[in-house]
């Protein structure tokens, strides 16, 4: 396995996937009506920690797909493994809940209707992609082994 190429591969799911998810769509979103300042209200201090909250989950489950899984975050580069390391023990979707947790730190930071309209569409989008196609495929390539997990680990928490 060469670790560099799969450092390369997520890198650049990670600037492709959750970084169009977390940043470019919701900077567009707020970009006619907010201007980014540095936080100066409590709220904004607390929405920072839970962002960085949110960047640290997202990045143990990157490093978790490559250590344990050989593979990437990206559905089109899946891991080759079934990754139940770390926060994979209590959520099988710690990733998502991590990509939300940002999404929901950009929502209290600006206080953003529209972003939390967004925020809200996707969960719905994430829960949706979970059920119909992450699960179903996992179940076919990891077969007993994902059904253990699915009944030993909630799907987000």
């Amino acid at each position: 396995m060469n670790f560099q190429n799969l450092y390369l591969r997520n890198l650049l799911f990670l600037v492709l996937q959750p970084g169009m998810v977390v940043v470019w769509i919701p900077y567009q979103i707020i970009q006619p009506i907010s201007k980014v300042m540095l936080p100066d209200t409590l709220y904004q201090v607390l929405a920072v920690l839970l962002f960085s909250l949110g960047f640290s989950i997202l990045m143990h489950c990157i490093a978790m797909f490559i250590r344990h899984g050989k593979g990437t975050l990206s559905p089109v580069d899946p891991t080759k493994q079934l990754v139940v390391q770390g926060l994979y023990r209590f959520s099988r979707n710690p990733m998502y809940v991590g990509v939300l947790l940002m999404l929901l730190a950009e929502c209290v930071y600006f206080l953003s209707m529209p972003l939390c309209l967004y925020f809200v569409g996707i969960a719905m989008v994430f829960h949706a992609f979970i059920c119909l196609h992450e699960e179903p495929r996992l179940k076919k390539s990891f077969g007993a082994q994902f059904e253990q997990y699915q009944k030993s680990v909630k799907r987000w928490f």
